[in-house]
């Protein structure tokens, strides 16, 4: 691998592991400042909205500035967000408040981070090692954000909510610095979005109608969309089913223990879907994903005990993880690459502009119906989701098959 992408991989590494421990304090900070159950889940809806306000903005910007100062003006602003929360912890002032704030800078960053991430990725690698470099980058990011960041979230509010944030603004200061290292490095060539001169508008239409036109990307990106739902629900509300006093009475250090389960799955299919998709096919991979999202949320609304739904965790970990490998080597293979960011971030708009909707309806069912109401729903729509795509995938696998196999054959 070039050292540009050596240079990206290490932002991308230290940034989600500040993600991984970031997304799991802020409910907890929440919740130690005896935040109602309701305004808990607010937390998850202000560091997900950013997505349907902002995210087609991401996608211009992305194919018009350098990505390295991207980076590293992004990763500025979460140091300032959570050293702002850090400072009204200490002071005891409008803690709530400052929480809220952080979630949503975190979200705003995330659209641009992200959508970064995956637009750099081609420039720094070459067509044929695609999949290694993207397999390279989710095992990374499994690992940092989901096995490393949630038990350190939990060890760290045990300690106090200082620590916690200290400790996010801590890991994205060093990716700003690693950023840095691929200003030195990456070589952009040219800036179509820059020398067009096109109108905005323009240039915004022009990722969301190369997406709508590209039959495979709309298909999935609409999917992920419907799974977005269910997550957001999930993301929202299962830290107050999980953490003491909800049902399953965990402490913040064992709940952030049992979210490791999702790295674990995630890192497995990391280094398996390769040979996954030489198994299986590319559509039948996908399927199995959206089993995965039933487990996420069903062993829940019907009271299961930590082991069933840790499994049920790791599965889902796992199709989401393959899921995501997937996706992106297709978009990486079919879209233009001065309409990678658009096309990318039109497809976050609609596939992640759906988690603020089911994080906000979990919200407001909790407060009115209660907690397991709301986990039935949500597993009702994940089953929803499945038979949904099982259904069409007469129709869409040989659409998904042949972009996968497009992208496979580079290699």
């Amino acid at each position: 691998m070039r050292a540009s992408f050596r240079w990206l991989w290490t932002s991308a590494g230290t940034a989600n592991l500040g993600d991984g421990i970031t997304v799991i304090a802020l409910p907890l900070i929440a919740l130690a400042a005896d935040a109602p159950p309701g305004h808990v889940a607010l937390v998850t809806v202000a560091a997900t909205i950013a997505w349907p306000i902002f995210g087609l903005h991401a996608g211009w910007i992305v194919d018009t500035v350098s990505p390295a100062k991207l980076l590293i003006a992004v990763n500025a602003m979460r140091v300032l967000a959570l050293t702002a929360l850090l400072i009204a912890i200490a002071a005891d002032f409008a803690v709530y408040a400052f929480t809220i704030a952080a979630a949503f800078a975190y979200g705003l960053a995330e659209t641009l981070v992200d959508t970064a991430l995956i637009a750099t990725v081609p420039r720094t690698v070459d067509p044929g090692r695609l999949t290694a470099a993207n397999s390279r980058l989710e095992a990374t990011i499994n690992v940092a954000n989901q096995l490393a960041g949630p038990p350190l979230a939990g060890l760290l509010i045990g300690l106090s909510s200082l620590a916690a944030a200290a400790s996010g603004a801590g890991l994205y200061a060093m990716s700003a610095l690693a950023a840095v290292g691929l200003a030195l490095t990456h070589q952009r060539g040219g800036n179509p979005g820059r020398e067009s001169g096109a109108a905005l508008p323009l240039r915004v239409r022009e990722g969301m109608r190369f997406l709508w036109n590209h039959r495979p990307q709309r298909e999935l990106t609409l999917l992920t969309a419907a799974m977005s739902v269910v997550w957001g629900a999930w993301t929202s509300t299962f830290v107050l089913y999980a953490v003491a006093p909800g049902p399953l009475g965990l402490s913040p250090e064992a709940y952030g223990l049992l979210l490791t389960g999702m790295a674990v799955g995630g890192i497995a299919a990391s280094m398996l879907t390769f040979r996954l998709e030489r198994l299986l096919s590319p559509a039948a991979l996908l399927f199995v994903d959206t089993v995965g999202t039933v487990g996420l949320v069903l062993p829940a609304a019907l009271g299961a005990p930590v082991p069933v739904i840790a499994v049920g965790i790791i599965l889902a970990g796992s199709g989401a993880t393959v899921w995501r490998i997937i996706v992106a080597v297709v978009r990486q293979q079919a879209t233009p690459p001065d309409l990678l960011g658009r096309v990318y971030s039109a497809s976050r708009v609609i596939s992640w502009g759906a988690l603020p909707l089911g994080a906000s309806l979990a919200a407001a069912g909790v407060t009115t119906l209660g907690m397991q109401p709301v986990l039935w729903i949500a597993s009702g729509v994940a089953v929803a989701v499945s038979l949904w795509f099982a259904a069409r995938l007469p129709m869409t696998a040989p659409l998904i098959n042949a972009a996968a196999s497009e992208a496979d054959g580079n290699g």
